[in-house]
């Protein structure tokens, strides 16, 4: 059973989803956490050195995915 699970969809610019990604990357890069705020609720997930990445890419009739999943 997940403790805490948050789910979020948006349609956003292909400059704005770099932005997220980039601005994840440096968290990532420069400190032992990340911190996330969403729904009126603010977290600070510690992140250790050893990180799990899968990345996923499909193509399909209809639409292109691409699943990057990061574990710890």
């Amino acid at each position: 059973m997940d403790l805490i699970e948050i789910k979020q969809k948006e349609t956003l610019r292909r400059e704005e989803v770099a932005a997220r990604l980039h601005a994840l990357a440096d968290a990532l890069a420069r400190h032992n956490d990340v911190e996330f705020d969403r729904g009126g609720m603010h977290f600070t997930v510690p992140v250790p050195d050893d990180v799990h990445l899968k990345v996923e890419f499909e193509v399909e009739d209809d639409g292109v995915e691409l699943e990057i999943e990061l574990t710890w």
